[in-house]
């Protein structure tokens, strides 16, 4: 509760736990050892600065990923959720849905609710649901050139098909608020657009991803994706925590679920 009595605001955070495939996109050769290392090291300092902090956050993981590093995963889940990315980051397949999802689940000993796909493509929700999924968040509302356009679709959480979908924020117009926002806005800028839309809508859903906070400028990434990164891009996370962390509540993805499947139901 704030100050004034009212609810506090809630705040997803989410990171995708992939092979670090990105490279490939741009023509850069990178070894499947390189791929898995530069995003172990993100992830191993991004779990060292939310446990120092004490937020829970979710992590979408690739089947792949998790398989080459599940002590790793295993030890993550002890404080975090663990949720399905895919088999792999480069490949799906419909089959992927309950493979990742049992491999994820055989590896932490935990039950796996949700589920992101790679590069926010579309999934239909009855593919979700019939893998045994009970939320989505595969799903950028904005329009991102040579990506995909949602324009048209919810900026907040809803319902399809019975399956939740929670979609990553946007502002009020549609500015996207993911991980890229974070490397170019100055920070007065990106402070003020993500209370505005944080208090506007009562939920902020952001995602970022554990290579971020490697080193991976020797493999010549574009600016707009290479412009910061490593310990520059931890200190960013961090100083985004300040910001936000006196004005919301942290949950994983599937707390934020439970709380909507258990609240009370108004009388017609």
């Amino acid at each position: 509760m704030t100050s004034s009595g009212t609810t506090k605001p809630e705040i997803l955070l989410s990171f995708d736990v992939e092979e670090f495939d990105a490279p490939l996109e741009w023509g850069a050769p990178i070894t499947p050892a390189h791929q898995i290392g530069i995003s172990e090291d993100g992830l191993t300092k991004l779990l060292g600065l939310l446990s120092r902090r004490g937020i829970p956050a979710t992590l979408f993981t690739t089947g792949h990923f998790a398989n080459e590093r599940p002590e790793l995963i295993r030890s993550a889940s002890e404080q975090h959720e663990i949720a399905s990315h895919g088999l792999f980051h480069s490949t799906f397949d419909k089959s992927h849905l309950a493979e990742s999802k049992a491999l994820l689940e055989n590896i932490t000993g935990k039950k796996v609710a949700g589920f992101r796909r790679a590069r926010l493509q579309p999934t239909p929700a009855s593919w979700i649901s019939e893998a045994g999924y009970l939320y989505n968040s595969s799903e950028n509302p904005t329009w991102i050139p040579g990506r995909y356009n949602n324009l048209h679709r919810p900026r907040t959480w809803f319902y399809e098909e019975g399956l939740m979908q929670i979609p990553t924020s946007v502002t009020r117009w549609r500015f996207p608020l993911f991980w890229m926002t974070f490397k170019h806005l100055p920070a007065p800028l990106l402070r003020r657009m993500l209370l505005q839309t944080m208090w506007h809508d009562r939920c902020l859903c952001l995602y970022f991803h554990p290579w971020e906070f490697s080193d991976f400028s020797h493999y010549r990434p574009p600016f707009l994706m290479g412009r910061v990164m490593g310990d520059r891009m931890l200190e960013i996370l961090s100083r985004t925590f300040d910001w936000l962390q006196p004005e919301a509540e942290f949950l994983t993805f599937s707390e934020f679920v439970l709380r909507r499947q258990n609240a009370p139901v108004s009388p017609a």
